[in-house]
């Protein structure tokens, strides 16, 4: 297998060569890009792929703020499209123009965050809850008290994100308050919770979920459920929640940032993507949904029952939303005083 190259910016920024033709410089979500699939791709194109990756949305926003011009594709959830597209970070790919435009699931044609797919397509989509290991606590677990007001068995031994946005939305569902609030009264209940949760957090951090899980270093961990099938894949003791209150549910989709030195290799990538069996291996090796037609027909069978990607009935799920400038300092208040 020809190896993924892991480089930092500033080599990308720097080197000469990042320029040539025949590369592809790619910036997605820490452990989230199949190698088999970037091996079928630069096997098929003859284009060399380099891997960079990111630990939440609000890094890979940072990056882009900052100027950086590296990159060919990047991955940001659906409820910051907006936010990259408003400050004009991103570039138009005309999806619906492209080779493999048909392939494209109807949830996902033209969707609230990107009309007529303009700058993006789908590239997986899923939920956010928690993996619990039920060998340590054996009790239900559809529900945020596990997690916010834990029993003895997990006080101490939980993980959450570093990110405010997907830790404070779960809060606020579980508190039955509205995402992306602008009132400070309720802003100061998130708080009141996350800091009375604090205690029994072990460690606030989005990479090395799957390790720290199936290590036993913690025993509950703030999970997406395509990650969660790969710690049940290694513990059968992992369970995913499916919490009553609700769960957060988001799409990941591929664009082309403003300034990507190599655009024509990047289109070449999404139309590879938008193909029913390339997608296919991607979501086999995330253990995620994806928003192509025809690919479940490639899906392993695992995948297809797995009850990570079934939410029991009447389940609420809840789109993650895209804030306001308001909504946003209140969240950035409530993550500083809670980490300080």
């Amino acid at each position: 297998m020809k190896k993924i190259t892991i480089s930092l910016l500033g080599v990308l920024l720097s080197s000469s060569a990042a320029l040539a033709e025949g590369d592809l410089f790619l910036y997605n979500w820490t452990d989230y890009t199949a190698p088999d699939l970037i091996e079928k791709f630069e096997t098929e194109t003859g284009i060399s792929v380099t891997l960079d990756t990111y630990d939440s949305n609000e890094t890979l926003l940072a990056k882009l703020q900052s100027g950086a011009t590296g990159y060919d594709i990047v991955v940001p959830s659906h409820n910051f499209v907006e936010i990259f597209i408003s400050e004009g970070l991103l570039q138009p790919i005309n999806a619906s123009e492209l080779s493999s435009a048909g392939n494209l699931n109807a949830d996902f044609t033209s969707p609230s965050w990107d009309e007529n797919n303009t700058y993006t397509v789908p590239w997986q989509w899923g939920t956010t809850s928690y993996t619990v290991n039920t060998d340590v606590f054996g009790g239900d677990i559809n529900t945020y008290d596990v997690l916010f007001q834990p029993p003895a068995e997990l006080q101490g031994n939980i993980g959450m994100f570093k990110s405010p946005d997907e830790v404070i939305s779960m809060a606020q569902i579980s508190l039955g308050l509205p995402l992306c609030s602008e009132d400070p009264a309720e802003m100061q209940q998130v708080l009141e919770l996350l800091e009375a949760q604090k205690p029994h957090v072990k460690t606030y951090n989005s990479d090395g979920i799957l390790e720290r899980l199936t290590s036993g270093d913690v025993a509950a961990h703030q999970n997406w459920n395509g990650y969660s099938i790969r710690a049940r894949n290694e513990n059968p003791a992992m369970r995913y929640a499916f919490p009553k209150e609700g769960v957060i549910t988001w799409a990941d989709n591929l664009a082309v940032p403003v300034g990507a030195p190599n655009y024509d290799n990047a289109i070449k990538f999404i139309e590879f993507m938008m193909e029913p069996e390339n997608i296919a291996i991607q979501s086999n090796f995330a253990g995620y949904s994806n928003g192509i037609t025809g690919s479940d027909a490639f899906m392993s069978e695992e995948l297809k029952t797995a009850h990570e990607l079934s939410p029991p009935e009447g389940t609420p799920l809840v789109f993650s939303q895209t804030c306001s400038p308001a909504a946003v300092d209140l969240q950035n208040r409530v993550w500083t005083a809670l980490l300080q």
